[in-house]
């Protein structure tokens, strides 16, 4: 019998992002910098929702849009152009989509945003979560109802967690982990809340509280255990020319999911996910520039390494016969409605 439950369920707060790269330097109080390059497009969980629907995932996101062109416009990428169903989002009268602009310099980027609280909150969105193969979540200190509800009904939950502003990476997060499948902090954030001081020491300790535990090394690839299958990986990163490192590790999530949801050995999956966010960083923005099956594909066919072609030679039983149509990726300005 087929299983029409959804592949991903998504849920979090959404942006409209507007990308500027080529930044010599951070701008000083009083002066202006012209930029080489720009791009627009959803942002947030939007990452996580795109790159996951370009793999082939069928992918359910619970959001909150404001009902302004922003809002408006996000909607229309994720739903009309990606094929991301919306049925457990909502837009919200008089609320304003956040809006973040991201500055790229170099291998990283600064953020500034404006926006308030949405007034949904998580587990108004999802109710009781419809029984899905995955979630993909950002885990943060409050725990979630919905997340004890979609465990429970067989939901197999991928975490990652964010950037602590207060510092204190305080450990009771690592409680909720008992929900967990997966756990793909980057190194810093596993560092901290392990106490520990190395990515596998880290994963040392995160792996007797998770089932499968990855930790991502940015420009250093990626290193991880699966319990499950009592296998052990540690994987580099590509030697790519980088733009834009916004959304990076979302991308590697969904690449994750998606390499995990196929039944992959956990080498694969890693050089997988390392894969997908190598060629999302090439372009501008998070959403807007995963690679999906039809980039993954555009590079492999390019490939002239005979290194990486022997490592990577896993992707020529992998890929899919179709890949999708090209993707789109983030515009200057975005089209007063898309085609």
């Amino acid at each position: 019998m087929d299983d029409d439950r959804p592949d991903v369920l998504l849920t979090g707060l959404l942006f409209y992002d507007l990308v500027l790269t080529g930044l010599g330097g951070p701008p000083t109080p009083g002066e202006e910098i012209w930029t080489e390059g720009m791009g627009c497009g959803p942002g947030g969980i939007a990452n996580l929702a795109v790159a996951a629907a370009r793999f082939g995932l069928r992918t359910s996101l619970a959001t909150v849009f404001g009902d302004d062109y922003y809002g408006g416009h996000c909607r229309e990428v994720l739903a009309g152009q990606e094929g991301v169903d919306l049925s457990l989002s909502r837009t919200a009268d008089g609320w304003h989509t956040p809006v973040t602009v991201s500055l790229a310099q170099g291998h990283d980027r600064a953020l500034v945003t404006h926006g308030q609280e949405p007034p949904y909150s998580q587990d108004a969105l999802m109710g009781e979560p419809p029984e899905s193969r995955t979630a993909l979540v950002h885990i943060e200190a409050e725990p979630r109802e919905w997340l004890a509800k979609a465990a429970a009904n067989g939901t197999h939950i991928y975490a990652d967690v964010g950037w602590d502003p207060t510092r204190q990476w305080s450990r009771d997060l690592l409680g909720q982990l008992a929900l967990c499948h997966a756990f793909l902090p980057n190194e810093t954030e596993a560092m901290a809340y392990t106490r520990t001081d190395s990515a596998v020491a880290a994963l040392g300790t995160l792996c007797e509280l998770v089932p499968v535990a990855v930790v991502t090394r940015g420009g250093a690839g990626a290193v991880g255990v699966d319990q499950t299958t009592g296998e052990y990986a540690e994987v580099p990163a590509l030697d790519v020319d980088v733009l834009d490192t916004t959304g990076a590790g979302d991308v590697f999530g969904a690449g994750f999911v998606a390499a995990s949801l196929g039944g992959w050995p956990l080498e694969e999956r890693l050089r997988f996910a390392v894969l997908a966010a190598g060629l999302s960083v090439r372009h501008h923005g998070g959403a807007l520039a995963a690679p999906g099956w039809y980039g993954v594909a555009r590079w492999w066919r390019s490939l002239t390494d005979p290194a990486l072609k022997r490592t990577y030679g896993f992707l020529a039983d992998r890929i899919p016969a179709d890949t999708g149509p090209p993707v789109r990726h983030a515009p200057v300005t975005p089209p007063a409605r898309l085609p």
